[in-house]
């Protein structure tokens, strides 16, 4: 089966509904899987430091700051356990500390404390005042928040609203907390949570970033292995010339022959912005050569199941950049198939 970026101008135009299919199905072939990441945890180490919160809280019969952060000492993994309980994302679980506790708890800073205690669990028993002062207090706001809440559970609301707290294991309060922990939760229960919260999630959320690095270091790694001259842009960064930079110029952006645009995008309305930066860059190369200047080859490499939701987006993509569209299936073709094989020294391979 032919992709597009093999075929002629006149055979994408008139293939397109077919070469469309092509690219979604590559893109698709990424859907089930993602990257574990440095900050998975096993279940087994999920277990333990649940284990550990339990023991402390006398199987959830007392909740207090005190008890949390003696089982924080023991496994920071708990404070995991614990954020999973009140289920909240780190940064509503900071937005949660602010409003209650006046304390300034950055969104950033609780993403960055949930990975800290997965990689390094014996951490919170180091902190010390007043040189950890700051760190300290953030993190007693954030306990303290959570057991206020987990304790006394959901607040009355109107029957056309849904409390975050209405949950089987905290719709009581800490009697419901303690009630789950002793008895065997019903599979339905269960089920029915997951249909809330979606499984997996949280993870594919914490690691969105990461499948989006990887499509870049795939690029970056193409090129290098082909010892063809690049430059890589830094994120945000400013390029005269451009209202936003891509990613890779080729050879540089004083004379660029080919850009490349990685793009990863979890659902169709982040790919709808992208997609709108790609046309902005083909739409800036269109100008140029109408005015009688350089031209240069844009090449796009997606990622991300957001990609292979809008068939017209993707249309788009393919037309404007002649067929140039390559996925994480068939970035390995990269060179071979677009302007960069150009690039490659006399003596070497596109690998």
């Amino acid at each position: 089966m032919l992709h597009p970026f093999e075929v002629s101008s006149d055979y994408l135009g008139e293939h397109l509904e077919e070469l469309v299919d092509v690219t979604f199905s590559d893109l698709e072939s990424e859907f089930l899987v993602m990257p574990r990441g440095s900050s998975f945890i096993e279940y087994s180490d999920f277990q333990r430091a649940y284990e550990v919160l339990k023991r402390h809280t006398a199987g959830f019969r007392v909740l207090t700051e005190r008890v949390v952060w003696d089982a924080l000492s023991q496994d920071g993994l708990s404070f995991v356990v614990l954020r999973t309980i009140l289920g909240m994302t780190p940064p509503e679980w900071s937005v949660l500390a602010r409003s209650e506790r006046g304390i300034e708890v950055p969104q950033g800073y609780a993403r960055n404390l949930d990975t800290v205690c997965r990689r390094k669990r014996d951490w919170f028993a180091t902190l010390k005042r007043p040189r950890h002062a700051k760190a300290l207090d953030r993190i007693e706001a954030l306990v303290s928040v959570a057991v206020q809440f987990i304790s006394q559970g959901p607040a009355s609301v109107g029957k056309d609203v849904l409390h975050r707290l209405d949950k089987i294991d905290t719709s009581g309060g800490l009697a419901s907390v303690e009630y789950v922990a002793a008895q065997h939760v019903p599979y339905a229960v269960v089920l029915y949570e997951r249909y809330l919260g979606r499984p997996f999630a949280g993870h594919r959320d914490s690691v969105s970033e990461l499948v989006g690095d990887t499509l870049e270091s795939g690029i970056e790694d193409c090129l290098a292995r082909a010892r063809i001259s690049f430059r890589k842009t830094k994120r945000a960064e400013r390029v005269p010339g451009y209202e936003q930079a891509p990613d890779f110029f080729v050879p540089d952006e004083y004379n660029p022959a080919v850009l490349i645009e990685a793009k990863f995008a979890s659902d169709d309305g982040t790919a709808r912005d992208k997609v709108a930066r790609i046309k902005a860059l083909a739409e800036m190369r269109e100008k140029s050569i109408r005015e009688g200047g350089a031209s240069f080859q844009l090449v796009v490499c997606l990622g991300g199941r957001g990609f292979g939701v809008r068939r017209e987006d993707m249309k788009q993509l393919l037309l404007r950049t002649d067929g140039k569209v390559f996925t994480l299936a068939t970035l390995d073709r990269l060179v071979e198939h677009t302007k960069l094989r150009s690039f490659l020294p006399s003596s070497g391979t596109s690998g």
